[in-house]
Order: structure tokens, then sequence, then C-alpha cells
């Protein structure tokens, strides 16, 4: 069975043109209506799934914070218990600091792994709602072209496609099918667009935090404490 993604990535990738084709071929908006449905159901199914995930990063992200400033904590503790010759307290204290470097380190992965699922989904969710807004308004404009070619008795065999529409000698129909194509054509170029955003947006997050984390192990390496937040 398709997982909630799979399902979605179809709705999303769905062939605009394709939808609009179908319906102008049954010569009813009912294509278009079932699409609308399934991205509505799906889209509920998403935000729920949106907000748990969301919810799971935030969780992450606290546990991450509350082990590091222990760890942090212990750290300057040790030095002191040194310091003042106390070398078995010193001892515990370094092995309880191993563990929780380690837990710390485990809740960062985890988190830095969910938040880009979260970020995903968020993007996913965005260009859900916009395929079902711009079908949804051009489910009107299909269906005004539908009736205007019913009323001037287009005959149905000329109504497969925009494309045969576009060819009709009447120029308001082909005036109407040609704006429905070009409105279906800047939806997918908006789309491709917001594709590469958010891709590039994840990769520089991602690289950015790699950085940090060299940068870290560099002051650790030269004695010195703190860093960025």
């Amino acid at each position: 069975m398709p997982s909630l993604f799979e399902k979605i990535n179809t709705l999303i990738s769905a062939n605009l043109h394709g939808l609009v084709d179908r319906a102008l071929e049954s010569n009813s908006v009912q294509v278009l209506d079932e699409y609308v449905r399934q991205v509505e159901k799906n889209l509920e199914a998403l935000e729920d799934s949106t907000a748990t995930v969301g919810g799971t990063v935030k969780t992450l992200k606290r546990k991450y914070e509350e082990f590091a400033a222990a760890a942090e904590k212990l750290d300057r503790d040790i030095d002191t218990l040194i310091v003042n010759g106390k070398d078995d307290l010193a001892a515990a204290a370094q092995a309880d600091l191993n563990t929780k470097q380690q837990l710390s380190q485990e809740y960062y992965e985890q988190w830095q792994e969910q938040e880009k699922q979260y970020q995903a989904m968020l993007d996913m969710r965005v260009k859900l709602e916009t395929r079902l807004t711009t079908i949804k308004q051009e489910r009107e404009h299909l269906r005004g072209l539908i009736e205007l070619a019913k009323a001037k008795q287009v005959a149905t065999k000329t109504m497969k496609s925009l494309d045969g529409l576009a060819k009709v000698g009447d120029a308001e129909i082909s005036s109407l099918s040609e704006q429905i194509r070009s409105r279906l054509d800047r939806e997918d170029a908006r789309l491709d667009m917001a594709t590469r955003n958010i891709a590039e947006e994840i990769e520089e997050a991602v690289r950015g935090g790699e950085i940090e984390n060299q940068l870290d192990e560099r002051r650790k390496r030269l004695g010195l404490s703190g860093g960025a937040s």
C-alpha cells in the first residue's frame, strides 16, 4: 500500500493539463472533483503527521540542550575536582560526562534528522495547498468553458483536449482554453522553483551545521570554551 508521502507526491506531480483534458473529454468536471477530494483527504492526514513530527523535533531539541548544558557544567566541575585533588570524584564525574556527551550527540543527530523531515513535510503541505487552490480555480473556468462550448453547439468530438479547443474557430472558446493552459504552465513553473528553493535551503542548513561542528572541535583542541549557542 502506498505511503502517505507517496500519495502526496503523486498528487503534487499530477499533470494538471492531463486532468483538464480528461474533464473536457468526459464533458464534465467530475475528474477534477475527485482530484480535489483526494488532495483534501491527504492534506488533512499530512497536517496531522506534520504536527506530530514538529512536536518530536521540539522534544529532541529540548533533550539535546538539556544534556549539552549538563555536560558543559560537568566538564567545568571536573576541572575543579582535579585542581582540588579529588581524583576519585573526578574519575566518576568523567564517566558521567562521557555518557552525557554521548546522549547529547545522539539527541542532536536525531533532532537534525527529524528537523529535515519536518521542513520537507511543511514544503509538501505548501505545494499541495497550492495545487488545491489552482485546480479549484481552474475547475470554475473549465466549467464555464464546457457550458460555453455546449451553448455554441461545438461538437463533442472536438472537445478532446485544450489543444483541440485551441484550434476551434470560435475566438472566445480558443481564448479561454489558452488562458487555462497559460495558468497551468505558470503553476508548474512555480512548483519547480519551490522544489529547487527548499532543496537549496535544506542543503545550506545542513552544511552550516557541519561547519559549526568543525569550529566547536577546533575550540576544544585550542582549550577554548563556549562558542556559538
